[in-house]
């Protein structure tokens, strides 16, 4: 008769805790809005000022670090004592990796399985040592492939506009074909929670992120990954999960083997999310235990249990990692030929200024601004006009998925600071709003050959109503035009006010032509770089 595993064990306790941490996450995700009266604290970037590899980037990059990310030596700490029970236990993005294995292994059971230790694991590792060699030279790469970042940035700028145009969509296309049985309507259904979500969840009605496409694409593939080797991006890609492997070298909490009662089954290894196991027995890896607890539980005659060792102490033994002196020395030069590629651009040396790379306002001078972002999304979420995109080429390969100003698709909020108060390695700088509002981002410009003023003779006064500095950036002077019969009118031709003009980009939203405005912001006079600045006389608010 087959036995029944208990109620309760190690594993199901490490479950119930990663499912929480990832509501949590959820919770915090769903959190981060523009709404009245919210103002972001500490919670908002929780899982990232917990966060080793952001520490750790942000202060070999940038040379600086804000003390909130000091939290993240708890992690260490922890990790140091217990082994990787972040990577098990509370991480969000291995929590969706677990979830993904359990549902690739139960609808394709016949699937080969490795479950053993492979030297391919060892990639992670290379890829880490590769990232902070280019960190130490103020290339902040490490935090793109950072599990927290990654994911965030995939829900924010792809998964919940993608699951919020299904919903809208969907809701819209019951609601006018209106079907139902009788008197009875669907729509009566569907409403409340679409109205629900839309009021609730939903930040913007039809949020569009440039890019999305392709983030939502390398989400998807990493979790379809899972399906050749379960979590494989914690075991061979993850540079995080590498960090603290690190950390988790000799962990005072270690797998002990009771060699009486072990009969070298090689159940332990069997589910294993870390794949620490080498060989039967007692070959256990400590830097690639995820802490799941699965050996524990499948051990039929319970011959594995947990002790606590000193660090210096082997015993219970552990497998070292030998990552070996041409890995290591591979890993430099890949740094070194990533770091070459990223810094290669004119602009990434400063040399010339992308007229479209217009940045929110309290973003640090490029250079310090790349040397700090890590790209997480969170600026972008909780902009409530929808104006921060992710940069695609304008800022370079260094800069792909950092937040840019797009005024076609939204504008920077003249009573907004939300952006700066959300970022978690002060990238884009804290203002309060008195100061916010002295930042010039960009200038506004007008193409005289499509204004309807200019080439119309027609009055326009659309860019001058939204203007929202108190006593106005965007002034008219009235000018005589003739018309085609003849006949005179006066026409209020509009002007750009340089010493006014913050290049919010309201202007260029509410243009009449959508197809490419009349009026353009671009990043010139921009306060944070004085080399950027060709309207002499200008004051900067620095």
């Amino acid at each position: 008769m087959k036995s029944r595993r208990p109620v309760w064990s190690a594993a199901r306790a490490r479950r119930i805790v990663q499912s929480l941490a990832f509501l949590a996450f959820v919770a915090l995700f769903l959190n981060v809005r523009p709404r009245p009266d919210w103002q972001p604290d500490w919670s908002a970037k929780l899982f990232f000022i917990i966060d080793p590899l952001v520490m750790l980037g942000t202060a070999l990059a940038a040379h600086s670090l804000p003390m909130i990310l000091l939290a993240s030596v708890g992690t260490i700490f922890a990790t140091i004592v217990l082994g990787r029970v972040f990577c098990g236990w509370l991480c969000p993005l291995g929590a969706v990796h677990a979830i993904a294995g359990r549902f690739f292994r139960r609808f394709w059971p016949n699937r080969k399985r490795r479950d053993a230790w492979s030297r391919w694991q060892l990639t992670k590792y290379c890829l880490l040592i590769g990232m902070l060699f280019m960190a130490l030279f103020g290339v902040h790469g490490a935090c793109v492939f950072d599990p927290l970042v990654f994911l965030y940035r995939s829900c924010a700028t792809a998964v919940m506009p993608a699951g919020q145009w299904i919903v809208e969509e969907g809701s819209t296309a019951v609601y006018k074909a209106d079907p139902g049985i009788g008197s009875f309507r669907v729509a009566k259904v569907t409403e409340p929670p679409y109205q629900f979500l839309r009021l609730n969840v939903f930040v913007l009605p039809n949020a569009v992120f440039l890019g999305g496409g392709w983030i939502l694409l390398l989400f998807v593939a990493t979790i379809a990954l899972n399906a050749y080797r379960p979590r494989f991006w914690c075991r061979y890609l993850c540079p995080l999960g590498a960090l603290l492997g690190i950390f988790a070298w000799r962990p005072w909490l270690r797998r002990k083997v009771d060699k009486a009662v072990c009969n070298q089954c090689d159940l332990c290894r069997i589910g294993c999310h870390g794949a620490s196991c080498e060989s039967p027995g007692e070959g256990w890896k400590a830097a690639e235990c995820f802490g799941c607890m699965n050996c524990v539980d499948h051990c039929p005659r319970k011959g594995l249990k947990l002790a606590w060792a000193a660090p210096w102490n082997n015993e219970p033994k552990i497998q070292p990692l030998d990552l070996g002196k041409r890995a290591m020395f591979g890993s430099v030069l890949g740094g070194a030929v990533g770091m070459c590629l990223m810094r290669i651009s004119p602009q990434a040396r400063g040399s010339t200024f992308n007229a479209t790379l217009i940045r929110p306002p309290g973003a640090r001078a490029e250079r310090d601004f790349l040397q700090r972002c890590t790209a997480c999304g969170l600026c972008m979420k909780v902009c409530p006009r929808g104006a921060l995109q992710p940069a695609i080429a304008e800022a370079g390969l260094e800069g792909v998925w950092t937040p840019r100003l797009v005024p076609l698709l939204g504008y920077c909020d003249y009573t907004c600071n939300l952006c700066g108060q959300v970022c978690p390695t002060e990238a884009i700088q804290p203002l309060s709003l008195e100061e916010k509002q002295k930042i010039r981002i960009g200038l506004a410009s007008f193409d005289v050959n499509r204004c309807i003023p200019y080439a119309y003779g027609r009055d326009c006064m659309v860019c001058e109503e939204h203007c929202p500095i108190p006593d106005k950036a965007i002034y008219f002077t009235e000018v005589d035009v003739v018309h085609r019969d003849g006949s005179l009118q006066k026409v209020k031709q509009p002007h750009v006010d340089p010493e006014k003009c913050i290049g919010c980009g309201i202007c260029e939203n509410v243009c009449p032509y959508r197809d490419g405005p009349a009026i353009r912001v671009m990043s010139a006079n921009e306060s944070r770089h004085p080399d950027n600045q060709p309207v002499q006389g200008v004051p900067s608010p620095y």
